[in-house]
Formats: C-alpha cells, sequence, structure tokens
C-alpha cells in the first residue's frame, strides 16, 4: 500500500512516498475504506515538523481529510449502517495512502451529486463555517459578515453559507485574483483588499458608516477587523494561519458592545457530540439542494505529488481547497444509480 509514513519530525517537503506501507488494521468500531481522494490542510505541514498539538505516536501516516469507498473486505460492526461500496467522506489520521481505518461513526455518506474531489475536503472547513456561523454568532438573514481570508479553504465556505443563509457578504483577501475567486465561486457581495492601508474604511462604506454584524477570521485578523465591526458585532475567532496569535485590545471589545468568539470544531465530538449530526443534518441539505458546492484549487495533485500540494498551500498560492486524488473515480457507474 501506498502512503507518506512519517517516521521522525520533518518538513513535509523532506517525505517520500512509500510503496510497501502496512494495509490498516481495522479496530472493533472501525470499517476500512478505499480512499479515492485526500484533502491537504495547513496543519499536515505542522504535524509533520512536531508543531501541530496532536501527535501520534511513530509511525504514522500523514493526512487528516479523505473521500472514498467501503472497501469490499472490510468488516462491517453491529449497528454500522454502512455496506461494501458506499461512498463516504470522513477524517481520521492516514488520509494520504490508499487505505485507512476509520471509526464507522467519524464517516459521512457522500451526496451523489458531489465528486470524491469535493468530498474530501468537506469534513473540517463546512463544520468549521457552520457551526461558526450559525451556531456561535447566530446569524440572521439580513446581517453583513466580512470574512478574512476568503478565498481559502474556511473562508470560501464561510462566504457560500452565509450568503445562502441570507447575509451580505463583504470577502476580504490579499490579492485581486483572490478576490475574483471570491466573487465567481464564493458569489460575495462586496471584496476588499485588506493589505491596503485603511481598507477598513471600504467595508465602513459598503456599510453605511454601521459596520458588519459578523467577523469570521480563520488568519489572524481580529484586531485589525475591530476597526470596521458594528455596536454589538460578533467576531468569530476560527484560526491563526498567518502564524500569529493575537493579542487584542479589550476596551474595543468594551466600548463597542462585541463579542470574541472562538471556534473549534474537533472540541465538539468530547464536549457536545449531539450537536454533531444536527450541523451535518443541515449542511448535507445545503449540498444536496445545490445551494452551496465545494470550491477545488485548479490543480488536482496526483497522490506521488502530494507534497508539491503542501508546498504551494504554504506558500499561500492555492485557493479554495486543495486536493489529492488517488484513484480515479468512475463517474459513469455512480450516474447510472
Amino acid at each position: 500500500m501506498r502512503a507518506y509514513v512519517v517516521e521522525g519530525w520533518k518538513h513535509p517537503s523532506r517525505l517520500t512516498l512509500v510503496q510497501d506501507a502496512p494495509e490498516p488494521v481495522p479496530g472493533p468500531e472501525e470499517i476500512v475504506v478505499d480512499i479515492y481522494s485526500a484533502a491537504l490542510n495547513f496543519f499536515d505541514i505542522l504535524q509533520a515538523q512536531g508543531k501541530y498539538q496532536v501527535k501520534p505516536p511513530f509511525p504514522f501516516t500523514l493526512g487528516a481529510e479523505f473521500a472514498g469507498k467501503i472497501a469490499s473486505n472490510s468488516p462491517i460492526p453491529n449497528g454500522c449502517p454502512f455496506k461494501s461500496g458506499d461512498r463516504v467522506f470522513g477524517s481520521a489520521q492516514g488520509a494520504f495512502a490508499d487505505r485507512i481505518a476509520v471509526k464507522w461513526k467519524d464517516v459521512v455518506p457522500l451526496p451523489y451529486n458531489l465528486t470524491f474531489d469535493q468530498g474530501a475536503g468537506l469534513c473540517i472547513t463546512w463544520p468549521t463555517s457552520y457551526e461558526a456561523l450559525v451556531g456561535r454568532a447566530e446569524l440572521k438573514p439580513g446581517d453583513t459578515v466580512l470574512v478574512n481570508a476568503a478565498a481559502g479553504g474556511v473562508g470560501i465556505a464561510a462566504v457560500q453559507l452565509a450568503k445562502a443563509l441570507g447575509a451580505k457578504v463583504i470577502a476580504a483577501a490579499s490579492s485581486q485574483s483572490k478576490l475574483n475567486i471570491c466573487k465567481q465561486y464564493g458569489g460575495a457581495d462586496y471584496t476588499v483588499d485588506y493589505t491596503k492601508s485603511g481598507w477598513q474604511n471600504e467595508v465602513l462604506q459598503i456599510t453605511d458608516g454601521k459596520g458588519v454584524d459578523i467577523v469570521y477570521d480563520p488568519v489572524g485578523r481580529i484586531q485589525d477587523s475591530l476597526k470596521c465591526i458594528a455596536f454589538k458585532g460578533r467576531a468569530l475567532v476560527v484560526g491563526f494561519a498567518a502564524g500569529q496569535i493575537e493579542k487584542l485590545p479589550l476596551n474595543l471589545v468594551l466600548l463597542k458592545n462585541i463579542s470574541i468568539m472562538g471556534v473549534h470544531w474537533g472540541l465538539y465530538k468530547h464536549k457536545e457530540p449531539s450537536r454533531i449530526p444536527v450541523v451535518w443534518e443541515e449542511l448535507l441539505a445545503l449540498f444536496s439542494s445545490g445551494r452551496v458546492k465545494p470550491v477545488i484549487y485548479s490543480t488536482v495533485y496526483p497522490l506521488e505529488d502530494a507534497m508539491s500540494g503542501l508546498d504551494a498551500l504554504e506558500r499561500r498560492g492555492t485557493w479554495g481547497k486543495v486536493v489529492v486524488r488517488i484513484r480515479d473515480e468512475d463517474r459513469q457507474a455512480v450516474a447510472k444509480l
């Protein structure tokens, strides 16, 4: 079996594809999935170097998001609703490989109007964005939402979801090409370049001086965005992709009566598991209706070149979700179902 096996902390550019990795051995509540596509995440780069909070024991296989089919030789545990050949997506350690063993409760049926490439990147970005906007910020139709780093994986999902839920969306990014992506694929109402001095004034002009109701920030620009947040606005701390953990001036929080909210979707599995199926039910309905659609970066990498994809991600040269295709899907067969 092919896999990117990590035997010691190193930058992913130094990893090579192993051709004879051991086959996954499923546990009592696990199934085996033939992986068709896997998604790349910034934390994969950190994990390979031992800089991420999740540090599996050596050796381990890199990668955390995938889409594929239940393998023909997979065990089917008691209570598991899946069968061999079912199309699924999920999240588990070891996605940069031909196959993976995963708890059956950690996979979700893949809607038939989505490809494996599209399904590979659903499991982290979309529920994070949905829960941030709906569960934490309690978005309402008519709200104005500022999405920072809006062309990235979580950002473009947040743009689409906010639009689908009736908000006015201002997409912020670092270049005109990325802003074009936000308009073309995300449907953003307005765009601003947050590398330009005084960009917050553009946001205030768009909102007639009121400011935005919600700030969605996966990159570490909360402090800058507080200059254009509305009275009683909600600022969502989704991540720190720029590399710096911010220290916020709390006098601004007081003076504007705003709320700063953290969003860590992975913690729901342990702290609020009942919320997970609710979020997925609502998301799957949106996918099936076509109101939202996963955005895939224009270059889809073969497994042999997956580390080049991580390099492009690290250099901020990508948009949408970056995907590795491990085996081709027979879309003709899917169409007959």
